[in-house]
């Protein structure tokens, strides 16, 4: 699976992409919005098995120009009754597929974060997705409404951290 825009290539992950996640994973200023730092390790072994368990997940982002690693969008699955990441069986009914990306900060004001979300909904469908952001993630609102997204309900992550649920509509 690989998805391709005017400047960008989304493929799924694997182990191997870990060093150049470090510069995702490990930056507190991307991350503070996301659950903040983990080792790359960490975070791209759940990537890869969200891809092998759901056949869906974060895409990989690279600049077509250069293959310079940008970022991940893609797929995720809340379970609504706790609004934590799981896997699509093990939510069952209550899976929620979220729209979701996270930019190297390199990456920021290039209009990146929409092209690929953009290219990630069509190849997956608008129906039921949604985009779960924090209340001052100006950035990522700014996406979503780009993309058509409207703000509704307020939810908590981990039942910890507030969040908007933003709504695509077809």
């Amino acid at each position: 699976m690989r998805l391709e825009t005017a400047r960008l290539v989304l493929r799924p992950p694997s182990l191997d992409d870990q060093a150049v996640a470090g510069e995702l994973a490990g930056d507190p200023e991307v991350m503070r919005f996301i659950g903040g730092t983990l080792p790359a390790e960490r975070f791209v072994a759940q990537w890869v098995d969200w891809w092998d368990t759901d056949r869906i997940g974060p895409f990989l982002v690279e600049r077509r120009a250069d293959g310079r690693f940008l970022g991940r969008v893609g797929v995720h699955t809340w379970d609504t009754r706790t609004w934590s990441l799981t896997t699509h069986a093990a939510a069952g009914a209550f899976a929620q597929p979220e729209l979701g990306w996270a930019l190297v900060r390199k990456a920021w004001g290039n209009g990146y974060a929409t092209e690929a979300a953009r290219a990630v909904r069509d190849w997956h469908g608008v129906d039921q997705l949604v985009s779960v952001i924090a209340p001052d993630n100006v950035g990522s609102q700014a996406v979503a409404r780009r993309l058509g997204g409207s703000p509704g309900e307020t939810v908590l992550l981990f039942e910890t951290r507030p969040a908007v649920v933003w709504r695509y509509s077809a």
